[in-house]
């Protein structure tokens, strides 16, 4: 049997207040209630630590060697728990999310910024990348939380919906096709395209219109930043189709968009999370504020 903090506490109590009437009185307990702890405590280390005499309390040689240790477990015991309660009261502690540019970019900023005032003590680490590494990452428990399209893992991961992103036809700021309201993915096609990454949950979307519409892409470049696709439209090198809430990630400067229809391709965006995992404290407050700040998350 181990000995329990209680009769480390009772241990230390008698000697610290030299009798076991004063410390009874501290300690809010019983005399009989205060022996019966040391002599348990005595069973454990199996061994007398204290001997009684009409001048007192003394402790034996083993009970000199052992008090030192004691009070430093329950020294331990009691930061330990202080330590538990910071982290349950969001007073210290961290959070890892992991995220498609796209919502790194576009929506997690304010949300941190307001979880950064309410909790500035908690630790935030943001890793922005495809949407297969978000599912990776919070499938392995490397992330709390993730943001990203709904994964194709789904036995490690809850998805929660957020917003139905749509796609937008980005174009240089005097192009024809922002003449019109919206823009026909075939007409689009009829252009330079200016596409993002194969590795990318955004290209992947845009291949499945692609064969459904059994056409092909004029591809002028392929990059891997959606900020990089923005200038180079700006620059005049071809159009682009692009999440709407991607626009968020690139200057806005000699470039314009307009809804892409016939067919139009919602993108559904989420909260993933662990599924059987809890969350810590600080994470589960994370999603508070996620939920709190998703309206705003809405397509231009």
């Amino acid at each position: 049997m181990q000995p329990t903090i209680r009769q480390l506490k009772a241990f230390v109590a008698i000697i610290e207040y030299g009798s076991f009437v004063e410390a009874s009185e501290r300690l809010h307990l019983s005399q009989p209630a205060l022996s019966i702890a040391i002599r348990k405590l005595e069973e454990s280390v199996g061994g007398v630590l204290l001997n009684r005499s009409p001048r007192g309390v003394q402790l034996t040689s083993e009970g000199r060697f052992f008090l030192p240790m004691a009070r430093r477990l329950i020294g331990d015991w009691e930061e330990a728990l202080g330590d538990l309660g910071e982290l349950f009261n969001k007073q210290r502690g961290k959070v890892t999310l992991a995220a498609l540019p796209t919502l790194a970019a576009g929506f997690l900023p304010a949300v941190l910024a307001d979880y950064r005032y309410r909790y500035p003590n908690i630790a935030i680490s943001v890793h922005d990348v495809l949407a297969s590494q978000v599912d990776e990452l919070v499938s392995d428990r490397r992330a709390d939380i993730g943001f990203s399209v709904r994964p194709s893992r789904t036995e490690a991961t809850t998805f929660e919906p957020l917003v139905d992103d749509l796609f937008v036809a980005v174009c240089p700021h005097d192009h024809p096709l922002l003449a019109a309201e919206t823009v026909r993915w075939e007409d689009l096609l009829t252009y330079p395209i200016i596409a993002v990454s194969r590795l990318s949950s955004t290209r992947q979307a845009i291949e499945e219109v692609l064969q459904n519409l059994n056409k092909e892409m004029n591809l002028m470049c392929e990059v891997s930043q959606i900020g990089t696709a923005g200038r180079m439209v700006a620059a005049g090198l071809g159009v682009a189709a692009l999440p709407s809430l991607s626009f968020r990630q690139i200057s806005s400067e000699g470039i314009d968009w307009r809804p892409l229809s016939d067919p139009h391709v919602p993108r559904t965006l989420g909260i993933i999370t662990p599924a059987r995992t809890p969350l810590s404290a600080a994470a589960t407050a994370m999603l508070e504020v996620v939920r709190e700040h998703a309206s705003s998350m809405g397509p231009l």
